[in-house]
């Protein structure tokens, strides 16, 4: 561990519907290779709290119920990306949402992190795209069967890891609580649009030759390791240039 938390790891940007896992994940990333995990939420949040120019931007565009343009998003996470702790790489989370986004994203990890003429930098690893792919009606069972307890916030699933009694919480017999949008009709919604936003962002990465597919019909620490075994591959090929395109399966 301590070797992995040493090495130059580089940008890793996963990508999956909703239910797939990738906060999970994203936390196993940030934990065996000690990187960052940057998330475009926090940091508008982040920005918007501290009253930075960007922040107050940000907050006077949401107050009139706009959405935040994506320039200002790039001054935010551009800013993110320079500070000392994304040195040896971090886990993009929610970012990039567009082709667009993601042809700035490399354009600015190009310019601002692997210019190869400066010497400090240019032991950095090419970033890396991990797609989590699971089937649909897998997606359904994992979104509608989320459940959750409003006293102690344990999360269940009734099909997968249901409590003890029905519906009712193992540590304090709380009534368990169904998220809003994890209902069916709203869960098809979000997959749908899912699927539009991400496949333009998906087909760039495929052209670049930087998305690896894992198939995330697994457990949890099944889809850790392959994971880990991409990223631990692509560490060690990072001196031959872009990454090969592949499959873990």
């Amino acid at each position: 561990m301590a070797n992995e938390t040493a090495r130059n790891i580089g940008p890793v940007i996963v990508l999956g519907p909703p239910g797939a896992g990738k906060g999970t994940q994203a936390k196993r990333i940030v934990d065996r290779y000690g990187i960052p995990q940057i998330s475009t939420g926090d940091l508008l949040r982040d920005n918007v709290g501290r009253g930075t120019k960007l922040g107050l931007e940000a907050k006077a565009i949401m107050a009139r119920g706009e959405l935040v343009p994506d320039e200002l998003i790039y001054g935010i996470v551009s800013s993110r990306l320079r500070e000392a702790d994304c040195q040896r790489g971090f886990v993009l989370d929610g970012f990039p949402r567009t082709a667009a986004q993601a042809r700035w994203l490399d354009a600015t990890l190009e310019k601002e992190i692997f210019d190869k003429s400066q010497s400090d930098k240019s032991e950095k690893c090419p970033p890396i795209v991990i797609q989590l792919l699971v089937d649909y009606n897998q997606l359904l069972l994992r979104l509608t069967g989320r459940r959750s307890c409003p006293t102690c916030g344990r999360l269940y699933n009734i099909h997968f890891q249901p409590p003890l009694v029905d519906e009712l919480c193992d540590v304090d017999g709380s009534k368990l609580l169904t998220r809003s949008d994890d209902r069916e009709d709203v869960i098809s919604e979000r997959l749908a649009a899912y699927e539009s936003q991400t496949k333009p962002v998906a087909d760039y990465y495929r052209a670049q030759r930087r998305l690896v597919v894992v198939n995330a019909d697994r457990t949890m620490d099944e889809i850790a390791a392959q994971i880990f075994g991409v990223i631990d591959r692509h560490g060690q090929d990072a001196g031959g240039g872009a990454a090969k395109l592949e499959s873990a399966s």
